[in-house]
């Protein structure tokens, strides 16, 4: 399995090949059309993170000792963005999610991509996934 840096490191190389903003966006829209189907009954205010411009929902999910997510967006550039940050922090043990650098996602160069409002919701986002690790790591201890 791909580190959290490679995984970060190939979405990267990913935007990177992309030379205009609106090629960019079709990749964020084409990573949510990619996404799993989710399950309606988590579709509730208990899971949707705040701060978000558009309704974005984020389930815990622990298997195996590892964390992952059901996650969904009423809008296409949220639903991209929740996606990659599934796909890169997702399926890990909470330790490891809680202690990765999560600067590293600047590499992604996103402030130049997203409105002000976006950056805040993948800010709010990643709190979220965060929060989750903190928590499944503190009841495991």
């Amino acid at each position: 399995m791909k580190s959290i840096e490679d995984k970060i490191n190939y979405y990267k190389e990913s935007l990177d090949l992309f030379d205009d903003g609106m090629e960019k966006y079709k990749f964020l829209i084409d990573q949510a059309k990619n996404a799993e189907k989710f399950p309606e009954e988590y579709r509730n205010d208990s899971f949707k993170v705040s701060g978000c411009q558009a309704q974005v929902w984020l389930v815990p999910v622990m298997k195996d000792n590892k964390l992952s997510f059901y996650y969904d967006s009423d809008a296409f550039i949220s639903k991209g963005m929740i996606t990659i940050l599934c796909d890169i922090y997702g399926n890990r043990i909470p330790k490891e999610i809680e202690g990765s650098d999560f600067s590293m996602l600047n590499l992604l160069n996103l402030d130049a991509l997203l409105t002000p409002g976006r950056r805040n919701g993948v800010y709010s986002m990643l709190e979220k996934i965060k929060d989750y690790a903190i928590s499944y790591s503190k009841q495991k201890n």
